[in-house]
């Protein structure tokens, strides 16, 4: 990577900015123009390795997950969508516990 010196004397400005106490920052001009930004729009920092992070607006829709997800074969009532939260509910609860429940008896225990 280049440093800083190497792009001034060549005179290209590189887009930068400063934090202020609030760990806020202006984005330039230059870069909300290249990227589509508008006042409220947001932005992902995307880690592309270790210590440097690109942005990239936040532009999709939750119409762009469509085929992301297995298709069921089925509509699940609100009754079956309700029963397996509370079993997944269960499940990360006592695995925070380590299964330490008195009378809580594991899979497959006998009574």
């Amino acid at each position: 990577m280049k440093c800083k010196g190497y792009w001034i004397l060549k005179r290209i400005l590189i887009p930068s900015a400063t934090v202020t106490l609030k760990s806020q920052i202006t984005i330039p001009i230059k870069v909300r123009t290249a990227l589509g930004l508008e006042a409220g729009d947001k932005i992902d920092f995307v880690e592309i390795e270790k210590g440097q992070f690109a942005i990239r607006p936040r532009t999709g829709s939750i119409l762009d997950m469509r085929g992301c997800f297995p298709k069921l074969g089925y509509v699940p009532k609100i009754d079956e969508m309700d029963e397996a939260i509370l079993d997944a509910a269960a499940e990360d609860y006592l695995a925070s516990v380590g299964n330490s429940i008195p009378g809580h008896k594991k899979d497959g225990e006998a009574a």
